[in-house]
């Protein structure tokens, strides 16, 4: 695919991983990558599910800061509103998507694990999971705070938006950025194992349920998102 996003097919799933060499910025390059990635096996029937992977010692962390710290606001909308497309994308996935999150997940990082299906962490307590943007003098993007209150958990979820609080992997599935937390050389083959296991569902009802059960999330988030481009229009 490119040097930032690989495409691997071990039999019924599909292994899209990111490696950028650093921090796994969701950079318009990488997103550009991940849906190339993502269009790749999105039409394949031979495929039960897909795994997002990281890369060692990092999930994501976030947006590219070198876009950020710009000040170009077109280009920062653009790149935070295509997170959202991305997010959106996966939430809507027409087959299951799992998540490998093999270290830290933050800010975009952490609404990509919220997007996924299936989140399996490292049980590495240096990894950090969670959303910082009130603490960096940010406000969540509309799409995300949407996506965050359907999938956190009701206890937990004004101290991980409001509070910016981040947490380890433990506390991470206490919240609901992660559903399993095993120990670090078995996130991805757990990952890949739970996408494989797939292959018990029916794709056709497992579409009926991404409209039943996600339908209007999905419209919620292209509503915001619409709005965000349209801020800078």
């Amino acid at each position: 695919m490119s040097e930032r996003v690989t495409v691997t097919i071990d039999d019924a799933v599909a292994i899209i991983a990111m490696d950028d060499g650093k921090v796994n910025a969701l950079s318009p390059a990488m997103q550009a990558d991940l849906h190339a990635a993502f269009d790749e096996v999105e039409g394949n029937d031979a495929l039960a599910g897909v795994v997002l992977a990281g890369r060692t010692g990092v999930f994501s962390a976030g947006f590219d800061l070198k876009v950020m710290g710009t000040g170009d606001m077109a280009a920062i909308v653009d790149m935070v509103a295509g997170g959202g497309e991305f997010v959106r994308r996966l939430f809507a996935f027409p087959k299951p998507v799992v998540a490998a999150a093999t270290g830290h997940a933050l800010a975009a990082g952490a609404f990509t694990l919220l997007g996924c299906d299936v989140r399996f962490g490292t049980d590495d307590e240096g990894a950090k999971f969670g959303m910082n943007e009130v603490a960096i003098g940010m406000v969540l993007p509309g799409w995300a705070a949407i996506i965050a209150d359907t999938r956190l958990s009701n206890r937990h979820r004004h101290r991980a938006a409001m509070n910016a609080r981040i947490t380890g992997p433990v506390q991470a599935a206490e919240v609901g950025f992660l559903d399993e937390v095993v120990a670090a050389d078995a996130v991805l083959e757990s990952a890949i194992a739970e996408a494989a296991s797939f292959t018990a569902l029916d794709p056709k009802s497992y579409a009926g349920m991404i409209k039943l059960h996600r339908g209007d999330v999905l419209a919620r988030m292209d509503a915001a998102i619409a709005a965000d481009r349209a801020s800078v229009a």
